[in-house]
């Protein structure tokens, strides 16, 4: 996804130190008798395990380990390949390929661990001897004498309680383990299984963490000291302990010298080399929250938690984080100014979509994440009480009978409601009379709308809805028009942009595209738009819309460019929106409150919300060029159908 995570080695595959003379450890340590004990002990305990090879028939199964995928983080990037977030369970964990690991690691780690991991075959019959003499002689397990083979059986199959029985079973699993895949694909296994402090498991986290490099780039010093965190991460540790985590490095930097592994310059260079840490990644948050937790709700929804969580799948979104970055600036700006106006307590949402794709690309669910990741751009249900209308006007439209230019009575109606009468009224409490439905909608006369809807049948509407997305209850009565329902910005947005694209339609997302760590492609969101609605309906509603911005109440919002949209106000000024569109961008604001309490009397879509999305669209739309809607005589006219 971003080349900046890539690297390769420079220099051919190689096997490490294949034939290295047997090291006596044993015999450093003690005498000859010791080494002579140690040696007949090994001796018995080799025999001893080949044979419970045989027996040992309740262990796993280690054939499963071809086939098997470690926990692996999630990671999030922006449409150009940024980092995003990685989202991971307990393991934080990105797989390298054994020959994308550095050489300088690869020998620091097999000396420290298991110097004997290339002539061995799982277990290392002088470690085993020398461990047992010294649990014998203490009475319980002290030491372990465990090869890396041994290691990553337990991590993956075993339990981390130390107990003979329990590294028995070890060595006879890494005798199995042995038989079935080779030296390299071991040691690539256990470097990207093992765990390394803080959370990171896997040599690639963890040099991002500790070093703020690639794994293949770790200089000597810095392999010798990752290689020390081994056995005790958070101990040594440099995060938490400089000191003992440079004895580490020097105790495994001597090994290596000891070995002929390194010459003696490399070991006092490599001593003398300063050590630049990075920092503790693995429970930062996101960049972009907003953002990433849509992104990992889509993934649920589609895969399941589980493999967000240990998938290690590369998520590339639709959104650049510069211009993400700057709608929520745009927010939060307007917050202070609109509460400087009277709108006390005032949060924000903003979706902006490609009406040609239905690609997210900017959301933003309130004025500061940080203070509440809580996402009202799709999770708040708020009416939007005018910004409806347009759903009424294109069913209109499409039932063939209704034109922009078909006049409607602007006058005094009530409707019989279940038990009682419905008596709709205008917001100036007025009536205009005759008007034709492009200037009703541009001066969003409620009666009108009303009369609409009776006209072409309120559950005709409510198919419109859900035809666009807006899948909140709906119930077919006569205050309906006026968007006296529960809807989101999101839906808002990709309705609208639905009709920005003459009735075709995608599934509206956040996502492009998700590989998984080997680049295997697991989603792909190009576009497949389907048309969902009629062209000429969709082409007249945004000539209509137009009349709202130049002669109606979305007058705020008039670009140098043409603009279709739609205000909304509801009762009591609860919610507040405009939702306005330019053939390559629609995007939608609500301003409301998070206790449903009146904004601020006289509050209205049209004189608090369209500067905001005014502002935001002459910013996004910098360099854009200028497009015009097509117009309905483009398309055929719908007949007449029978309402």
């Amino acid at each position: 996804m971003s080349s900046s995570n890539t690297f390769v080695e420079q220099q051919p595959k190689t096997r490490i130190a294949p034939n290295l003379e047997f090291l006596k450890e044993v015999g450093q340590v003690a005498g000859g008798t010791l080494l002579s004990i140690t040696m007949l002990a090994s001796s018995v305990i080799s025999g001893g395990l080949v044979g419970l090879a045989v027996t040992f028939r309740n262990l796993p199964d280690v054939r499963q380990l071809k086939n098997f995928f470690p926990e692996e983080t999630t990671y999030i990037y922006d449409i150009k390949g940024k980092l995003l977030a990685g989202i991971h369970g307990e393991a934080n964990r990105k797989i390298v390929p054994l020959d994308e690991i550095s050489p300088n690691l690869k020998r620091a780690v097999l000396a420290s661990e298991d110097s004997h991991f290339y002539s061995h075959h799982g277990i290392n019959p002088v470690g085993i001897g020398r461990a047992a003499l010294v649990n014998w002689t203490a009475g319980s397990v002290r030491e372990g004498g465990s090869t890396i083979t041994m290691q990553l059986v337990k991590n993956i199959f075993l339990s981390k309680k130390r107990a003979f029985t329990r590294k028995i079973a070890e060595a006879v699993l890494a005798i199995r383990l042995e038989q079935i895949l080779d030296k390299d694909q071991i040691l690539e296994m256990y470097l990207n299984q093992v765990y390394w402090g803080h959370n990171n498991y896997g040599v690639q986290t963890a040099a991002r963490t500790y070093f703020d490099k690639s794994v293949a780039n770790l200089t000597l010093g810095e392999s010798a000291m990752m290689a020390g965190l081994i056995q005790a991460p958070e101990e040594f540790s440099p995060f938490v302990n400089m000191r003992l985590a440079k004895q580490k490095q020097k105790e495994v930097l001597r090994r290596m010298l000891e070995m002929k592994w390194i010459s003696q310059q490399e070991y006092n260079d490599a001593l003398q080399q300063e050590i630049k840490l990075g920092k503790i990644r693995s429970f930062q948050g996101s960049a972009l929250p907003y953002v990433t937790n849509t992104v990992a709700q889509e993934i649920i929804k589609k895969f399941g938690r589980d493999a967000l969580l240990k998938g290690g799948m590369r998520v590339q979104t639709t959104v650049d984080a510069n211009f993400q970055l700057m709608a929520e600036e745009t927010i939060k700006e307007w917050h202070k100014t609109l509460e400087g106006r009277g709108l006390h307590k005032n949060q924000m949402a903003l979706v902006a979509i490609d009406p040609r794709t239905h690609f997210i690309k900017a959301l933003v669910g309130g004025i500061d994440s940080k203070r509440s990741e809580f996402n009202r751009a799709n999770q708040a249900q708020r009416q939007p009480g005018s910004a409806f209308k347009p759903f009424v006007y294109y069913t209109a439209f499409a039932s063939g009978k209704f034109t922009p230019s078909t006049t409607v009575i602007d006058a005094p109606v009530s409707y019989r409601d279940g038990d009682g009468w419905y008596y709709p009224r205008n917001y100036d409490g007025g009536f205009m009379g005759a008007m034709p439905i492009r200037t009703a909608l541009a001066l969003s006369r409620n009666v009108p709308a009303v009369k609409i809807g009776k006209a072409v049948g309120m559950n005709t509407v409510i198919d419109t809805c859900r035809t666009l997305g807006i899948n909140s209850p709906m119930v077919a009565v006569s205050s309906l028009p006026l968007g006296a329902i529960g809807v989101t910005p999101l839906e808002m947005a990709s309705a609208y942009a639905t009709f920005a694209n003459y009735g075709w339609q995608s599934p509206p997302t956040a996502i492009v595209r998700v590989t998984d760590s080997s680049g295997n492609v697991l989603l792909d969101n190009t576009p497949k738009p389907q048309l969902v609605l009629d062209p000429w309906a969709s082409a007249s509603l945004l000539d209509v819309m137009q009349s709202v911005v130049t002669d109606g109440t979305g007058k705020g919002a008039a670009l140098d460019r043409p603009v279709a949209g739609k205000t909304g106000t509801t009762s009591s000024e609860k919610d507040i929106w405009f939702i306005g569109s330019v053939p390559q961008l629609t995007t939608a604001i609500w301003v409301g409150r998070d206790d449903n309490k009146q904004l601020a009397s006289g509050a209205t879509g049209g004189g608090m919300v369209t500067p905001v999305w005014r502002d935001f669209m002459q910013k996004a739309l910098k360099d854009v060029p200028v497009m015009k809607f097509k117009p309905p005589s483009e398309f055929p006219r719908p007949k007449p159908v029978k309402i």
